[in-house]
Order: structure tokens, then C-alpha cells, then sequence
């Protein structure tokens, strides 16, 4: 399991998909392989999101991977709850929309993913996806 807290900022973010790129290597997911990439692609999504849409100031997000059978688990916890992402599959934006595409990305590439709210002592959310390793 691989568990780092990083700075809600895009340099945070990009740290966390370097890293996880790292982590994936070392399970036996090799830099530049199809399911590597698809995973770090996840990655950076949800970090993204972390810092754009769950960014509280002054408070960190979480990244964590697990490798349950088969497949790569990855979690990234925020500590604003209010700005949960909707739970049903996401609509395709129009072609002049700039924004919208992250979960239909994380919701093509990995084989199941969702949203759960963090106890009541600890504000925020985890949204986690399921990736075939």
C-alpha cells in the first residue's frame, strides 16, 4: 500500500502522478505500459479534482494505492464534502464546453470508481477508482 498527503496545489497534484507512476513500476506496471499510463491518467484526474474542486486552503489531499487482485485501487481524499462529484455515470460535455471531460475519462478508463464521504469527525470525501492492473 502507498499512502502520501501532498499540497492541494497542480504541483501537488503532478507529484502525486509521478509518484503513483513510481509506486505502479515498482508492482510490476512498467513505465510507459498501456495499464501504467491508464492508471496515472486516473491519477491525475482525481488529484486534479482534488485541487480544483475539493481545495480547502490550508489543508492538504491524500493519495492512496492499494493493489487488490487483479487490479490497482486508487483513493484521493479532500476535505471539502460539499463538493462531492455526482455519482451517476457523467454526461459528455458539448464541444464548447472546457471542462467536464475528468470523470468521463476516469469512468472509461477504470473498471469501476465512486464517491463515499469520510466520517463525521473528519470532513471531506474519497473518491476512489478500480483499475486493471
Amino acid at each position: 500500500m502507498f499512502v502520501q498527503r501532498f499540497s492541494a496545489t497542480r504541483r501537488g497534484a503532478r507529484l502525486a502522478r509521478l509518484l503513483a507512476l513510481h509506486q505502479f513500476d515498482a508492482w510490476g506496471l512498467p513505465y510507459g505500459s498501456e495499464r501504467s499510463d491508464n492508471a496515472a491518467a486516473v491519477v491525475a484526474e482525481l488529484a486534479a479534482n482534488a485541487v480544483l474542486h475539493g481545495r480547502v486552503p490550508g489543508r492538504d489531499f491524500e493519495l492512496a494505492l492499494s493493489r487488490p487482485q487483479g487490479s490497482v485501487l486508487i483513493e484521493v481524499t479532500d476535505t471539502l464534502g460539499e463538493a462531492a462529484p455526482p455519482t451517476t455515470a457523467p454526461m459528455c460535455p458539448g464541444p464548447d464546453q472546457e471542462s467536464g471531460r475528468g470523470l468521463l475519462l476516469v469512468a472509461t478508463l477504470a473498471a469501476d470508481w465512486g464517491v463515499r464521504a469520510r466520517t463525521p469527525a473528519a470532513p471531506g470525501k474519497t473518491v476512489w477508482a478500480r483499475c486493471p492492473a
